[in-house]
């Protein structure tokens, strides 16, 4: 999924809700992989959670928690004809807006098909279950739904944890923490209501309660950002730099989502669950020796000016890893010979 953007940064919050909510049949796809020391129970619930973003209509309102920062959007997805259509607004803040629509319900992006048994080998064939350990835990009700909790635990420094909620009757994704090594909370983003619907949602249309462009745009929604896939040719919209570059080290699992690489000047992987980018520029100057962090919750943004064969350049990692992930990919990156 790729997103015009004008400010990475002011809409984070946005992508991180949506990935969360767009990634789920990634997880699940651990539910088919025979790993004896997985726990069966809970990758059948990620399992059923995978289904449920095929077969599920729902809008509401979701609350995203950073430290003492609460923002609240309003989310839509509807499943029509086998295709899918997502819309996220902000009720507070810059009142931005994400769409994506017309995505096939089948279609299997790279996350997924990296955990499927037929792309695993014979000494390799507990996938996500190998990065991270799975386990039910007590229920709880989110949104006035009885949920049942999945406990995520990564197994080694490179990525965070994560405590999620699904629903039971439908198996939604219902609430999410990230959480760290040392146990801290570093965001939670739920449901604060939630309703199902079987009414497609269309561009522009507010049948199911959401408000039309139009009427966003006379409520000063500040911009409308729309997600889409890349071109057949892997082309993105994203700048190019002047040398084909590559990053050389990445935390086991993770593995590239980007049809072609060369000059592009981002590269995104995944490990199934966690999803960052990196973002190389060229630049005209030298910048002063030093990094840049910015962590808003779970996401963190690295930034690092660096010289890679005399040309000055600057490196950005942005994604839901640790601090140190982030250098080391970073630190990695050179051009190809």
């Amino acid at each position: 999924m790729l997103v015009k953007q004008r400010n990475r940064r002011s809409q984070a919050p946005l992508l991180v809700l949506l990935s969360l909510l767009l990634t789920a049949a990634v997880m699940a796809r651990a539910a088919e992989t025979p790993c004896p020391e997985a726990d069966a129970a809970a990758l059948e619930w990620l399992d059923k959670m995978s289904r449920s973003l095929r077969q599920v209509s729902y809008e509401g309102v979701v609350t995203l928690q950073r430290g003492k920062e609460m923002q609240v959007m309003q989310v839509s997805h509807s499943v029509d004809d086998g295709t899918s259509f997502e819309r996220l607004t902000e009720l507070t803040g810059q009142g931005a807006q994400v769409e994506r629509e017309s995505h096939p319900v089948d279609c299997i992006h790279p996350g997924d098909r990296m955990l499927r048994l037929e792309a695993m080998t014979q000494e390799d064939r507990c996938g996500i279950a190998e990065l991270y350990r799975f386990a039910v835990a007590d229920a709880e009700r989110v949104a006035g739904r009885h949920a049942v909790r999945i406990r995520i635990e990564p197994r080694d420094m490179y990525r965070f944890g994560y405590m999620m909620a699904l629903d039971r009757e439908t198996g939604l994704l219902l609430k999410s923490q990230t959480i760290t090594h040392g146990h801290q909370v570093l965001e939670t983003m739920q449901f604060a209501n939630l309703s199902y619907t079987r009414v497609p949602v269309a561009e522009g249309d507010d049948a199911a309660g959401v408000p039309a462009a139009g009427d966003l745009a006379a409520n000063d929604v500040a911009v409308v950002h729309e997600a889409q896939h890349p071109g057949a040719d892997g082309s993105d919209n994203t700048h190019s730099v002047s040398r084909a570059w590559a990053v050389n080290w990445l935390p086991r699992g993770f593995t590239s989502t980007d049809v072609t690489q060369g000059n592009n000047g981002r590269r995104t992987y995944t490990d199934g669950l966690t999803v960052f980018s990196v973002f190389l520029e060229d630049l005209d100057v030298e910048m002063r020796s030093g990094e840049g962090l910015i962590r808003q919750g779970g996401t963190t943004t690295y930034t690092r000016g660096l010289r890679i064969a005399g040309q000055p350049v600057l490196v950005t990692v942005i994604g839901e890893v640790p601090v140190n992930t982030a250098r080391m990919v970073a630190d990695s990156v050179s051009w190809v010979q």
